[in-house]
């Protein structure tokens, strides 16, 4: 018997009173009430283009899907290095959301055939396509590593998207994640925090089309692979993407990006050792048999 239990056994024997019993003479507290600007308009639905092309200024968005720690960070300011490529910091675009505070402007927007969400598309599309407007290239590549849960609602959003997956060793990924900041990622975490990305880039793989690389590959033959990236754009390749050093590529700052030493070297710098069989976590088999690393395959 807990202390807990004992407590209440006591108190029940000297009052008749319980807890239960309380709790049923008292009225529930109704939950907190949503303010209207966060409410959603009734009915939402996540759906493409109403008004076919005239609803998107974008045309054929590129994004980068990975997990967390997957070397996406150099991935982008490579392809930033191209002259016919824009590869911006993480916008976070998908966290923008649209604050609708009264009710004639909610009575405006459904009257005039809008969702909630089909505000919050046409918000996004308009972000991003300033930002590629701004940088006077014709391609955008964005690249956010939590795009992958949501990879349903932008391939809605955007029908003609282009995707581009990047794998790494799973177990690297989880290492890699606790390496960043061990005090604040302990490893215990490692595992489940980044298999989650892991399990969405595998599904948005599974029903998306798209050119899949590998960090690995990148890192050890990056000519090669950016070579295949180009020709996956419809771009001629540059040697001035192995030296992306030479440009700016924006503020390696952590929360929009890689800000650790080995991103700010400039070049291309060599892989870990990849962990035997013994050092991955069981947890992680799955995805690396799926993946085609090690003897999971």
């Amino acid at each position: 018997m807990s202390w807990r239990y004992k407590a209440n056994a006591t108190l029940e024997g000297l009052t008749g009173y319980t807890l239960s019993r309380r709790l049923r003479r008292e009225t529930p507290k109704p939950p907190p009430k949503v303010p209207l600007e966060l409410q959603r308009l009734p009915g939402d639905v996540v759906r493409g283009p109403v008004d076919g092309v005239h609803d998107r200024l974008l045309r054929e968005p590129v994004f980068l899907l990975s997990s967390v720690r997957s070397g996406s960070t150099l991935l982008r300011v490579m392809l930033n290095s191209h002259t016919r490529v824009h590869s911006p910091i993480e916008t976070h675009f998908r966290r923008m959301t649209v604050g609708l505070p009264t009710e004639p402007v909610r009575q405006a927007a459904q009257l005039l055939g809008h969702t909630h969400s089909d505000l919050e598309h046409l918000v996004w599309d308009r972000l991003l396509h300033r930002e590629l407007g701004r940088s006077g290239k014709p391609i955008l590549v964005e690249k956010t590593p939590s795009n992958v849960f949501a990879w349903r609602r932008i391939a809605t959003c955007w029908p003609d998207a282009r995707f581009v997956f990047l794998l790494r060793h799973p177990a690297s990924i989880t290492q890699s994640w606790h390496e960043a900041d061990p005090g604040r990622r302990p490893m215990e975490e490692a595992v489940p925090r980044t298999l989650s990305y892991m399990t969405y880039l595998q599904e948005a793989r599974t029903h998306l089309t798209g050119l899949t690389l590998r960090y690995e590959d990148l890192v050890a033959r990056p000519e090669d692979e950016l070579r295949r990236v180009c020709a996956f754009l419809g771009v001629p390749w540059e040697p001035a993407m192995l030296e992306y050093g030479a440009q700016d590529h924006g503020a390696f700052v952590k929360g929009i990006g890689d800000w650790r030493d080995k991103i700010r070297a400039g070049t291309v710098v060599e892989a870990r050792p990849l962990p035997t069989p013994e050092e991955v976590p069981a947890e992680l088999h799955e995805i690396c048999r799926l993946w085609g690393y090690g003897p999971f395959a």
